[in-house]
């Protein structure tokens, strides 16, 4: 089940500290843009959780850029259940969630290094396209930029 996150549940904290751990050794510092648990609080971002019996599986977050455009923001899958099209559920909920605001674009910065082969190869599986930076980002090696027209 797909449901708003919890911001009071330790295991939601323990998750988002350890998708910050997986990256950390893939790129700088400055390279790495996923956002903290504090920062998915903010009023324009919303965060959902996927839970199977009881287990936290996943997260997504949509992040508001522009009246109509939002970023893909915090998809992780739990390492023990990589492979059961969990990062696909969510990616296509936080898409259908979007068409249902009238969002018309979605656009996701991910890693370029092969950590991150398999979110790209989802992200392209569901329709998003390689673009150049959007919002803030600037040309980085270490980054792939993608975007959705809805």
């Amino acid at each position: 089940m797909i449901i708003p996150a919890d911001f009071g549940d330790p295991e939601l904290a323990a998750f988002v500290a350890a998708h910050h751990a997986d990256m950390a050794p893939t790129a700088p510092p400055e390279s790495q843009h996923a956002l903290g648990l504090e920062d998915l609080r903010a009023p324009h971002v919303r965060l959902w959780t996927l839970r199977e019996g009881g287990a936290l599986l996943g997260t997504v977050a949509l992040a508001g850029l522009a009246p109509g455009h939002e970023e893909l923001k915090s998809l992780r899958s739990a390492p023990a259940a990589r492979g059961r099209g969990i990062g696909r559920r969510l990616v296509a909920f936080a898409v259908d969630d979007a068409r249902s605001r009238g969002v018309r674009r979605i656009s996701l910065e991910t890693g370029s290094q092969e950590f991150f082969a398999p979110s790209r190869a989802l992200y392209r599986s569901l329709g998003f396209a390689e673009c150049p930076p959007f919002g803030d980002y600037a040309e980085d090696p270490n980054s792939t930029f993608f975007t959705l027209a809805l």
